[in-house]
Formats: structure tokens, sequence, C-alpha cells
């Protein structure tokens, strides 16, 4: 990676250029290939994926859906089998509804690594060319105009009118005017610096000449996908209530399974075989068979009704985490709002109207 004390805002092109170790033709394509041996390649590096198979197994290792198991064979050992392959069938059903429900949802995230373009001009040996973005390394002379989306952090060296839509990085969706003018002011940060543009951003208006400085996980964008990827996943509260509740009632259904089985054989005098039938019995009344998949239908009613919003949701206790939701922190209303002006009340010389939309 390249020196991250280094700051190319406050930089001279000659500067710039100097510290990349390039020039205004471009570089060599022998230094190219050397600086792809030492940067690699200019991708996003993705968390290592669990399995399909291991996700899918997942759905079925919960301490609900685990009751469930061990309650279908207690069912089928106290002569019950049929109740005992239903609540079996319940788990499976709810198992594979909520696997399909979170694949859905992966597929649709792994399209988002397409928001960095395919390819990028780039100015090498003093000729323009066409090549793969993943092929840039630092110190490359990039080329971008209007409609362009940029592949990797780079400094302006020259640029008419330049605007660049940088709310894959703020959230703000203005265009950002940018130039090639000196940053001098040391509280400026990079992504406030008027002569830096950034990975996944595009071009709005104008074209420019830039030093590529950063690509690939080094990139503004880069840090924030590595964020998205080392957040560790916790249990949801409603995951956590849901498991207390399975705990609850293990306890309770084994206590009063015991209480009942030691009363058939010492008190009713029951033969210790049908007494213990009977006290498996009521362990599986204990169960709750419905209440797993009620959960899940409810959520996944919940994740339809927010991608008719525009909204994905990757895991379904994710939905409960949102609903459990009290304070927001946000630095601006565009952020969680359509960021368009509704009039809400209408005055005449006669009557007042409220609208509605």
């Amino acid at each position: 990676m390249t020196d991250p004390s280094v700051n190319y805002q406050g930089l001279t092109p000659e500067e710039v250029y100097q510290t990349l170790a390039t020039r205004q033709s471009g570089l060599y394509n022998e230094e190219v290939a050397k600086r792809q041996t030492q940067f690699g390649k200019n991708l996003l590096e993705s968390k290592k994926q669990e399995s399909k198979w291991l996700r899918f197994l997942k759905n079925f290792t919960s301490l609900m859906a685990i009751l469930l198991w061990i309650g279908g064979l207690v069912a089928i050992l106290s002569g019950t089998v049929e109740l005992g392959i239903a609540i079996w069938l319940v788990n499976v059903i709810n198992g594979v509804f909520s696997f399909i429900q979170e694949n859905r949802a992966q597929k649709a995230t792994e399209a988002l690594k397409n928001m960095l373009p395919s390819y990028a001009r780039v100015v090498r040996d003093g000729i323009e060319q066409k090549i793969l973005a993943e092929d840039l390394v630092p110190g490359d002379i990039l080329l971008i105009e209007e409609g362009d989306k940029i592949s990797a952090d780079a400094r302006i060296i020259l640029s008419t009118d330049l605007q660049v839509n940088q709310s894959p990085l703020t959230g703000e969706s203005n265009p950002v005017r940018k130039n090639a003018r000196l940053v001098t002011d040391s509280d400026v940060t990079a992504l406030e610096a008027d002569n830096l543009v950034f990975a996944g951003t595009t071009v709005a208006n104008g074209s420019a000449r830039v030093v590529v400085t950063e690509i690939a996980m080094q990139t503004e964008f880069g840090k924030i996908a590595n964020l998205t990827q080392t957040v560790a996943d916790e249990k949801s509260p409603l995951q956590k209530e849901v498991d207390r509740l399975t705990k609850q009632i293990s306890v309770i259904a084994l206590s009063v399974g015991i209480f009942f089985l030691m009363a058939s054989v010492f008190f009713v005098k029951e033969p210790p075989v049908r007494a213990f039938i009977f006290s498996l019995g009521m362990i599986v009344a204990f169960i709750p068979e419905g209440l797993l998949p009620t959960i899940t239908l409810s959520l996944a009613m919940a994740v339809q009704r927010m991608a008719r919003q525009n909204a994905l949701v990757k895991k379904l206790s994710s939905v409960e985490t949102l609903g459990e939701t009290s304070v927001i922190c946000s630095d601006k209303t565009g952020t969680l709002t359509k960021n368009e002006m509704t009039v809400h009340n209408l005055w005449t010389t006669k009557k007042e109207y409220k609208l509605t939309g």
C-alpha cells in the first residue's frame, strides 16, 4: 500500500508526481507490472462467505428449532408418530423458508459489487488506452469525464468544470465542485478536499486528468466496505427473547414430565412403561410447535413490505432489530427521507386545505 501519512491534497501536482514516482506521460509498462505485483489488483476484498449448506443448516440449529427436533422425537417415542412427523415437518418448512428469504437478499447484496466500473481510461507510456479497472495501480494517470464512475482514489491534476457525485460516501446527493487547486488548510479532511476524487463516485459534469493515489481496500470506498465486513454478528433482541423462552419451556416441560412420571408410578401405581409414555406426552404438550413459523412468517411479511419501499434486508432477524430502534443518529434528514419537500397545508381566501401528498 502507499504511505497513508501522505497528505495529497496539500501537495502540488509536481510533488504528487514525485511522491508516486510517476510523470505526466504516465507509467511505463515495466513499472506497471512491478506495481501490480506490489499492490495487487484494484478489487474490493470480500469477506469469506459461509457456504450455502452451512447457512442452510443454521436455520435448524437455533434453540427453538432444537426443541422442536427433540419434541418430534419424544412424540414418536410416546406413540404419536403422526404428531412427531408433523412437528419435524413444521421445523423443516420453517428452515427452508428462512433460507430462501435470506439467500434472495444475499444475491441482491452481491450486486452491489458492480458499483465499481469495469474499465478505465489511462495514459501509459504517453498513450491513452482503455484498461480493466482492476489493473489500475498507484501512479497511473486516469482520465475521467461526465458519466464516468471513478475507479480509484486520485489527486486532480487538471480539471474543466468538474463536478462529482459523492453520495456513495457522504450521502449528499448534490454534486460537489472539484478543481486542481492546492488545499492548504490542514483541518480539511480528504472527503472535504476539493482536489481529490474517490473510488465509487460518479462524474456529474466536466472532465479531469487525475493521478491514482490509492486502490482497492485502501480507498475510502474500500475502508467503508471493510467496516461492513468486520461487524460481528449478534443475536437480535427477538432471538435472545426466543432463546430465553425456549429454556423456560424446556425446564417447565421436563419438570412437569418428571412430576407426572413419579406421581403415576408411586401414587396411581401405573406400570412404569405406561407412566413413562404418559409423561412424554405431557412434555410434548408444552412444546409450541407453531411459534417458530409464526415468527418467521411475520418477519418475512415485514421484509416484503420494506422491499416495496426499496429497502434491502439481508437477515430476517434484522427487521425486528430495526423495530427495537428508538434513536437514530444522522447528520442530515436526506439520509432518511426522499429529500423532497411536500406541501401539507394550502390556504385560499376562503378556506384552508390539509394535503396528504
